[in-house]
């Protein structure tokens, strides 16, 4: 299984804004990204221990300094549940550490400082468990983990071009917000699913206010100050999203393959915040954009994507459309 087919049965919507980049940078995403989800398969297995997740996370970051051998990690997978398409991602670390070593070494770097800062970022939040007191934690998680995935793709683009070389130290804090707007979308439209696995990522601070306990938030009983918590993390997805918005506007129009493969996950996202907010049905399943929706906006955004007055129009359409 070569690298785009690993890359399409993890993720379909990260692929087709990633399969519009120019050639070496969708290469190039391409591989960060499957990396990405070799750490993510070994910070969410929810088959491990704690103990045993931070060490093979340790693992990891060393298989990636070349430190290790790759086998080393693959050997403790053969077993694996090949019904989770990250353990099939895994399982393949080889191959995908040889499409890297194949890009140019200044490529290289890039990917490989960023995903084990990221792995290290897992691993410490993997030890410390579901500890979110406040924002700043929720927020020092989600930039570990999508953060510095923003720093790592606009690094690649400058990378690639001069233009976004010279704007790199202006729009590197938006590229932060970016990451951290796509995360927060994710962490509520899976607010079930992590709170099935002992997780919830909604601050202490967001529940305190509302009088609630991490499980009352899930019971119908309490449902109207649940949905105010709900509006507490809907209203900071759009702060960050809105910073988003401004980083897709900072890149060339004429890169519009570049473009594309932002406006993709950002229209995506803001439209999935318009279908969770205020939408008690997230306590009970995950909150999707139906493949329509999908469809449309790739398609309205390919003819489109190119005026920033348009964008800010679409964003603010996608932004309202079903409340």
């Amino acid at each position: 299984m070569n690298s785009r087919d690993l890359l399409r049965i993890t993720s379909r919507t990260f692929a087709i804004g990633i399969e519009r980049l120019p050639r070496v940078l969708c290469d190039a995403t391409t591989i960060a990204y499957l990396l990405l989800r070799v750490s993510d398969y070994l910070e969410d297995n929810e088959e491990m221990e704690t103990d045993e997740k931070v060490a093979l996370l340790n693992l990891w970051v060393n298989i990636l300094r070349e430190q290790e051998s790759v086998e080393a990690l693959t050997s403790q997978l053969t077993g694996a549940n090949t019904e989770n398409p990250d353990a099939i991602v895994a399982q393949h670390s080889k191959e995908i550490l040889l499409h890297l070593s194949s890009l140019p070494y200044e490529v290289q770097e890039i990917i490989v400082h960023h995903v084990i800062n990221s792995t290290q970022g897992m691993a410490r939040w993997t030890k410390q468990g579901s500890n979110v007191d406040d924002e700043k934690d929720l927020d020092d998680y989600m930039f570990e983990v999508a953060g510095r995935v923003g720093y790592l793709v606009t690094q690649l683009f400058a990378w690639y071009s001069i233009t976004i070389r010279n704007k790199e130290k202006e729009i590197m804090p938006l590229a932060r917000e970016f990451g951290l707007g796509l995360q927060t979308v994710n962490v509520i439209r899976g607010l079930r699913e992590d709170f099935n696995r002992g997780w919830v990522y909604i601050p202490k601070k967001f529940l305190q206010e509302m009088g609630l306990t991490r499980e009352q938030l899930f019971d119908p009983q309490h449902s109207e100050q649940a949905l105010k918590v709900l509006d507490m993390m809907t209203d900071k997805a759009e702060r960050h999203l809105r910073q988003a918005l401004q980083y897709v506007k900072s890149l060339p129009w004429w890169l519009h393959g570049i473009r594309l493969g932002c406006i993709f996950p950002l229209m995506f996202a803001i439209r999935t915040l318009a279908v969770c907010r205020h939408n008690a049905q997230v306590f009970e399943s995950e909150a999707k954009m139906t493949r329509n929706e999908v469809k449309k906006i790739v398609m309205d955004s390919t003819l489109w994507g190119w005026s920033n007055l348009w964008l800010d129009r679409y964003y603010q359409e996608l932004n309202v459309a079903g409340e």
